[in-house]
Formats: C-alpha cells, structure tokens, sequence
C-alpha cells in the first residue's frame, strides 16, 4: 500500500508539476507541444498495451479474449459518455457570461478541454492503481511512469490557454493542481478496486487500457497532427513507444 500511496502521488504530482511549468513558459510553441505530447503517446501506447491489456488476457481465463475486448470498449464509450457530459463551465473562470460573452466563450472553451484531461485523468489514475493488482511491481511502475511522463506536457498546455482567457492566476493554478488530485483519486481507487476482488482484475485492466488507448486516438494524435508536425510527432511517438518498450523488457 506504501507503493500505491507513493505512486499515486508520483502520477498526480506530475500533473502539477506541469502546471507549474506552465507558468514559467506561458507561450509553448505548437512544435515543442506536439514534440512532447507525440512522445507521450507512445509512452501511454506501450503501456497500455504491454502493462494493462496483455497481462488483462494472461489473467482473464477461460474467456480472456472476450471479456478483454469487452473491457477496452467499455472503457472507451465510458469516456465518450463523459465528454459528451461536460457541462457549461464559464463560471468556474470567475468571469461573468452576460458582461463578457466573448471571454465567457473562450473561458468556456477552455474549460472543457481542461475538464476533459480531469476527467481522463481518473481512468489514467485507475490504470496505475490497477497495475498493482497483478503483483508485479516493476511492471506497475512501468504503467505509471508512462502516465507521469505524459501528464507533466498535459498540465504545462492547460495554463497558457486559461490565462489567456481572462482567468486570474489563482484560479487557473487551482484548476491545473485539481487535474492531478483527480489522477491520485484515480490511483487509489483502481487499486482498492481490484483489491476488494481480484476476480475482476482483467476486466479492468482492459477498461484502463481501452482508456487510454482512446485518449490516445482521439485527443493526442489529432492534436499532435493538427498544426503540420506530423512527421516529428509521428517519430516522437515512436521513441516514446520504443523507450517503454526496453524499459519494459530490462525492468519487467
């Protein structure tokens, strides 16, 4: 449990130090992001493959095939259903729609991208308090040394976008540090989870994997894609692949 606190806090912590960074260099040039971000991918890509959606058909049994693939796509539509469940979030910014429409709007936009990496942050965090449950340990670190690395690019995005839209720097911290509370919750509960049963270890396992796989596809490529880096972003995902991969095979 020692390892699963300290791990909680090394994932969620990686977020905020992101944060602070991005406060530090409020203008990150569209390259240095997609760089980053692309590298990120192929960390999260290797780990959830390697770390969560393997060992989810090595424990599932009799079944493991079909009860993997039902994890992955009931992970991926639970964060489809999420997203599409954002609310209105101008207010939280402070500002007032009414007075200011405009930056309300980008406030508001704004905030759904950042509500967006809090609520991916959660099944992120799950996928690293799940890895304990297979007790091996080097692997479980592995998952979530790949999910820290990708969050300290996440939480230096977010700052830049919500200073510029008009929100005070007090708030626009409170928000980044709340992303990595959200990913130590995340931790403790997917591993209290499978703790209370291992029985339904695979399942989540391959619903952590088919979380992140989806952040993956249908947040980090289109965005890493978006601004014309693909060529860098596409071997930077693929060194970031690659390095999880050895780190995989020298620590498994």
């Amino acid at each position: 449990m020692y390892m699963v606190l300290l791990t909680a806090l090394g994932v969620g912590g990686a977020t905020m130090i992101g944060a602070l960074l991005g406060f530090a260099f409020k203008k990150i040039s569209h390259k240095f992001s997609d760089i980053v971000l692309s590298f990120a991918a192929g960390v999260m890509l290797a780990a959830a493959v390697i770390g969560l959606i393997m060992p989810s058909l090595e424990y599932g049994g009799r079944l493991s095939i079909l009860v993997t693939v039902a994890g992955i796509f009931c992970g991926a539509v639970c964060l489809n259903l999420l997203d599409k469940l954002v609310p209105h979030l101008h207010n939280l910014a402070g500002l007032d729609g009414e007075a200011h429409p405009e930056k309300a709007a980008q406030a508001n936009k704004v905030l759904l991208f950042v509500m967006a990496i809090a609520i991916h942050n959660f099944p992120e965090g799950v996928a690293a308090g799940v890895g304990f449950g297979t007790e091996n340990t080097a692997e479980a670190i592995v998952i979530a040394m790949g999910i820290a690395l990708q969050n300290i690019p996440e939480g230096m995005v977010i700052i830049g976008p919500m200073l510029a839209s008009g929100m005070s720097k007090k708030r626009t911290l409170m928000c980044g540090l709340a992303t990595g509370l959200v990913e130590v919750l995340g931790t403790l509960f997917g591993y209290l989870a499978v703790s209370v049963s291992s029985a339904i270890l695979p399942f989540a396992l391959a619903f952590a994997g088919g979380t992140m796989l989806y952040v993956i596809s249908d947040e980090m490529i289109p965005e890493t894609h978006a601004h014309g880096e693909q060529r860098g972003a596409t071997y930077a995902l693929l060194i970031g692949f690659c390095l999880m991969l050895l780190t995989d095979f020298y620590l498994g």
